[in-house]
């Protein structure tokens, strides 16, 4: 199983929590900003893994993060076979909420 740290108010990780419905088998979506427990785990995962290292550098979040069974960490949709927001393949978030055929 997949775990992905996001939050609903990151158009990023709505467009990946889209994605993901009816999927929890595969996945479990963490919302950080739920509660303290979820922002904390998801703090010292940023602080330790150099997957956020230019994330930090550029003053990024770092979200949405996908943390693989084997513990590795990446913020790329694509390595958990997802695609990013804004990229080609990618709807627009009106056309995902809407129910656009194919998003």
């Amino acid at each position: 199983m997949i775990r992905i740290y996001g939050m609903p108010t990151c158009p990023y990780c709505d467009y990946i929590h889209e994605q993901i419905a009816g999927r929890e088998d595969e996945f479990e979506y963490i919302n950080i900003g739920e509660n303290i427990r979820s922002l904390s785990a998801f703090m010292r995962l940023r602080d330790t893994d150099p997957a956020f290292d230019r994330m930090k550098v550029i003053g990024d979040v770092g979200i949405p993060a996908f943390v693989f069974e084997d513990g590795r960490v990446s913020i790329d949709p694509a390595d958990a076979g997802l695609i990013e927001y804004g990229t080609p393949n990618a709807c627009s978030l009106e056309d995902h909420r809407s129910g656009r055929k194919g998003c």
